[in-house]
């Protein structure tokens, strides 16, 4: 991928990288979930189903880190806990590149970046994915999808005067796709997202001031050599400084705030984890005798 920095979900879009051609789903695996579905009537499974498909694709075109991964092994921890939250079935996986973001999908699906996990320690990742988690509990992403669907769908068929799409064409899914990739949430949507964050850390008892201390990151990396990008990705959404600041008010008011210091940052496999591997390989070599 390019060197250059995406920020997260969290800032401009649920979708975004730099190498990837504009349209993420084939026309097999789009004309599949374009039959039968309503865009007037679009549901949860319906945005979930179409999700889904997404996110196989980019997972068939991404470096996915194995599950020995120390990556892996770093998100587990932190996240494998919280597989389920508020009543949503989340799974998570790590895709092996340097950008930094992260973003999650109506149907659960949360991918995170290994060059955000080098960035952020383990309380600022959680304060990353509690935010990703906040767009789909928020339907957010839903809401995103069936937008697209609109626009790209029932627009070209408005003149059959029928409010449901029994077929669509190969051309109308591509624009799905490639729209699905540039499509952004609201101010409100990404402030409200901010909340559910800080309210997801404050329950499960993590330090409220990480996320203060996420957005601070953020900040300073769209103040860097990518300044002029980033402004322009954030255009439509809150300023970083100011989100920081959001966070510690309300840290404030909640008697929780203190200045946060950052922890180590580690993806390396644990040395338990490596011990366990090497064990495993030798009773295997051993059966094939």
């Amino acid at each position: 991928m390019k060197k250059r920095f995406i920020v997260l979900g969290i800032l401009f879009m649920t979708f975004s990288f730099t190498k990837m051609n504009a349209q993420i789903l084939s026309d097999k695996a789009m004309g599949a979930l374009g039959k039968g579905v309503s865009g007037f009537t679009f549901s949860d499974a319906d945005a979930a189903a179409l999700a889904k498909e997404s996110v196989a694709d980019l997972d068939a075109n991404n470096p996915v880190a194995g599950p020995a991964d120390g990556y892996s092994i770093r998100l587990n921890r932190l996240f494998g806990k919280h597989a389920s939250s508020d009543g949503i079935n989340l799974n998570y996986k790590v895709y092996l590149v340097k950008d930094i973001n992260a973003f999650a999908c109506a149907d659960g699906s949360v991918r995170v970046f290994a060059g955000l996990m080098d960035v952020m320690d383990d309380n600022e990742l959680l304060a990353v994915i509690g935010h990703e988690i906040g767009h789909v509990f928020n339907h957010d992403t839903r809401d995103a999808i069936k937008a697209v669907y609109k626009k790209e769908a029932l627009l070209d068929a408005a003149s059959s005067q029928s409010a449901k799409i029994e077929t669509l064409s190969g051309s109308q899914l591509a624009k799905i796709g490639s729209a699905m990739i540039d499509s952004k949430h609201s101010r409100k949507q990404e402030s409200q997202a901010d909340e559910f964050s800080y309210d997801f850390m404050k329950k499960n008892g993590y330090d409220v001031n990480a996320v203060e201390s996420a957005f601070k990151i953020l900040q300073n990396l769209s103040e860097g050599a990518e300044s002029s990008f980033m402004t322009k990705m954030m255009s439509s959404h809150p300023d970083s400084g100011k989100r920081a600041d959001d966070a510690k008010k309300r840290a404030t008011k909640d008697g929780l705030y203190k200045v946060y210091a950052q922890q180590k940052i580690d993806n390396s496999v644990p040395v338990k984890a490596k011990a366990a591997t090497k064990t495993t390989a030798k009773k295997t070599a051993a059966k094939k005798k």
